[in-house]
């Protein structure tokens, strides 16, 4: 992941989407029954059920292969002793988050297929998804604990706190399911997070993006950020923080607005539809009232014909 590809292509898009995709998801499930709201771990879709953890499953095992197998010159991480190398140990800690999130991904399926009750189902997939946060923020402290003094760390830093959300958030829900605000804040720091990381992609390993007095340094096969002094370092960090400031403002500003909007598109629907449903019940009302209406006509009649009946037969007996 230590490349502009491997930070928007490998984790960038795919935190993006599967945090929209939760964002809208839930959402609209609020919207559509915000008395009744029970947010899944989740989502499905009608054409095929696992879209989600199986495209998780997709992204993170060619992750793993990029790190392990393609990126690495001899297309494997190994040396020749079989011990692994000091330029490939970043290599394996991003395999190993790409890993977590496979195993949460691929027990989200057999979780579901098993038809255990729905409670714990979504407890355990919660958990689950809350122990891939917690691994990807666990090495992503210790990938750079020896290095926070660098724009690179100060990234990471700040990535660590969008983690941290998604972790805490992911253990609340397992107790609050019908909560829509975790739901909601959950689903907006896993789409920060890919938003960050396509961020970092181009800020560090763009040569036309790098802060003024830092440069492109190759360390044990690696391109690292350096800066040539104090001045210029601190200066480098402020402008990530204020980066970083910016994108919360825009976020906010964002899951919000996408919050109005389908709430208003959604509410509106539902109106239209209750419209056309109390319609359809008034009609059917007033057709069993023409009924009852017909019904007590006709016994109306039937019984003036008979009483017309019997005074007829009354004067004929009469007359003899």
């Amino acid at each position: 992941m230590g490349t502009l590809v491997g930070h928007v292509a490998q984790g960038g898009f795919g935190f993006l989407l599967i945090g929209l995709w939760h964002l809208f998801n839930h959402i609209k499930l609020h919207a559509l029954n915000p008395k009744s709201y029970n947010g899944p771990a989740w989502f499905l879709t009608s054409k095929f059920k696992y879209i989600e953890p199986v495209l998780i499953m997709a992204g993170s095992a060619a992750s793993v292969a990029m790190e392990l197998f393609i990126g690495p010159d001899r297309h494997q991480p190994l040396d020749p002793d079989g011990t692994i190398p000091s330029n490939h140990l970043h290599n394996f800690e991003h395999s190993l988050i790409s890993m977590t999130f496979f195993m949460y991904a691929t027990f989200a399926i057999i979780l579901d297929r098993i038809h255990i009750q729905p409670q714990l189902q979504y407890g355990l997939t919660q958990l689950l998804g809350a122990i891939a946060f917690g691994q990807q923020l666990l090495l992503f402290h210790l990938h750079y604990s020896a290095d926070h003094m660098g724009p690179e760390g100060q990234y990471h830093l700040l990535l660590q706190l969008l983690v941290l959300i998604s972790l805490s958030t992911s253990v609340i829900g397992i107790g609050l399911p019908n909560s829509f605000l975790v739901n909601f804040v959950r689903s907006v720091s896993i789409f920060f997070q890919g938003l960050w990381l396509i961020t970092m992609g181009f800020m560090l390993w763009t040569p036309g993006l790098i802060a003024k007095g830092c440069f492109m340094n190759d360390e044990e096969g690696h391109k690292v950020v350096r800066c040539s002094s104090h001045e210029a370092l601190h200066r480098a960090n402020s402008l990530v923080n204020i980066q970083f400031s910016w994108l919360i403002i825009a976020v906010t500003v964002f899951a919000v607005s996408f919050y109005l909007v389908l709430v208003k598109f959604y509410d509106e629907n539902n109106k239209v539809h209750e419209y056309f449903t109390l319609g359809n019940v008034a009609e059917d009302e007033e057709s069993n009232d023409d009924v009852e209406s017909q019904k007590r006509s006709t016994l109306g009649n039937n019984g003036s014909f008979i009483h017309v009946s019997k005074e007829l037969t009354w004067k004929g007996s009469y007359r003899e």
